[in-house]
């Protein structure tokens, strides 16, 4: 498992990626928004997307996690 995390204090701008779905390296999770610049989070590797932590519409500190994947072997 992984967790991807915020690079950076950010609003959530929109979550792309749902509990259950499954996603490749590189796949967007999430979309942050800083002065009105929009930061895509992305999966590290394969897997599924077992939780998603953060909620639309809220800020994210610098090492917030966005969701965490189990990792496809």
């Amino acid at each position: 498992m992984y967790e991807a995390k915020a690079d950076i204090v950010a609003n959530v701008w929109k979550i792309v990626a749902h509990e259950g779905d499954t996603v490749d390296r590189g796949d967007i999770l999430a979309i942050l928004e800083t002065m009105k610049m929009e930061i895509p989070v992305f999966a590290e590797g394969p897997g599924t997307v077992r939780s998603i932590m953060a909620k639309e519409g809220t800020i994210v500190q610098e090492g917030d996690v966005i969701a965490i994947v189990e990792e496809r072997v």
